[in-house]
């Protein structure tokens, strides 16, 4: 990872003092046990807490440690006059008002490569349970119904992949993708010069045109919001699969769900959705629909990576030094 240059210019912490820290998302006591090794944590998971939190303790936090989902607003960031540093604990970081942050000459970080290779992993293993009808094939067999009875489902080696955001994510799908013989194809908003094996596609829709299966691995963000809309999931077709990883906003779960219940497309294996943290309600009578709870970069060793280059970043502040993953 390469270094930022970014140098603290905000409220130092107090020396000798542990900093006030809110967090504001559920995490393990093992590793909130780390955080109260260098800070003074609030704890905020919910909404109510948040709230009560920045009133009562604003003044004093110094330190917010969050995640893309959750965000932190332009509000709370002015209700905490001595906030230096802002962390999402995770890549994603859309719901951050960035540019309030840094009008304030805030800090800013992320988790960026702590997750890929875990989130790539998963994407690997929705595409193949989504190809491959794998709960379809084990609710069929706990009924007693063999193989015989049932339809033959296509190979995904040899197929065409598309991958919308060809980021380090992206990178990593396409190399696993690779290993299974796949043809890969992605649409980035430039051309990747360090990928001239993949095809490079200038719209989602020529891409998912030409593509079998096509994976999201974007930013989210108003500038992505419902990209994958019912042209481009019909452009690829009653046989055609998708896979989201990135976030819930990017894909239309009205246009999904329509073009499901039409037949237009094979299915879709989703870890992510618009209704987070609640199930997507217009998806869960479709039997060629997979749901995972947003677990695609969860796994102990990506999550310890996590915190361990949030603390990273945080002793770099601490001491006036480059970030290691600015934002």
């Amino acid at each position: 990872m390469s270094l930022g240059t970014f140098v603290n210019d905000t409220h130092p912490p107090t020396s000798g003092s542990r900093p006030k820290l809110l967090l504001l998302m559920p995490m393990a006591q093992e590793h909130q046990a780390q955080l109260r090794e260098r800070f003074e944590v609030i704890d905020a998971p919910t909404a109510a807490l948040r709230a009560e939190a920045v009133a009562a303790h604003g003044a004093d936090i110094e330190v917010v440690l969050t995640i893309g989902a959750v965000g932190l607003r332009a509000e709370e960031i002015a209700a905490m006059p001595r906030l230096g540093f802002v962390s999402a604990l995770g890549a994603g970081y859309e719901n951050i008002d960035v540019a309030a942050a840094k009008a304030r000459g805030i800090a800013l970080a992320n988790g960026a490569g702590t997750n890929d290779a875990c989130v790539a992993d998963h994407a690997m293993a929705l595409l193949l349970a989504s190809v491959r009808a794998l709960p379809q094939q084990e609710q069929a067999l706990r009924a007693g119904v063999w193989r015989d009875a049932l339809p033959l489902r296509p190979s995904v080696n040899g197929r065409r992949l598309g991958i919308l955001g060809l980021g380090t994510i992206g990178m990593r799908i396409a190399r696993r993708a690779a290993a299974f013989d796949m043809e890969v194809g992605y649409h980035n908003r430039r051309i990747r010069p360090d990928a001239g094996a993949y095809a490079y596609f200038d719209s989602v829709l020529s891409l998912a045109t030409w593509a079998d299966f096509l994976v999201v691995a974007a930013p989210g963000g108003p500038g992505t919001r419902h990209i994958v809309n019912a042209q481009v999931l019909q452009a690829l077709g009653p046989q055609g699969h998708l896979v989201n990883i990135a976030r819930g906003s990017l894909v239309d779960t009205a246009a999904l769900a329509k073009v499901l219940a039409d037949g237009q497309l094979g299915g879709a294996a989703l870890d992510v959705y618009e209704s987070e943290p609640h199930p997507p309600r217009e998806l869960l009578d479709f039997p060629n629909v997979i749901l995972t709870p947003h677990i695609a970069g969860w796994s102990p060793e990506s999550v310890q990576a996590t915190v361990d280059l949030f603390l990273l970043n945080a002793e770099r502040w601490k001491n006036g030094q480059p970030l290691q993953t600015p934002i």
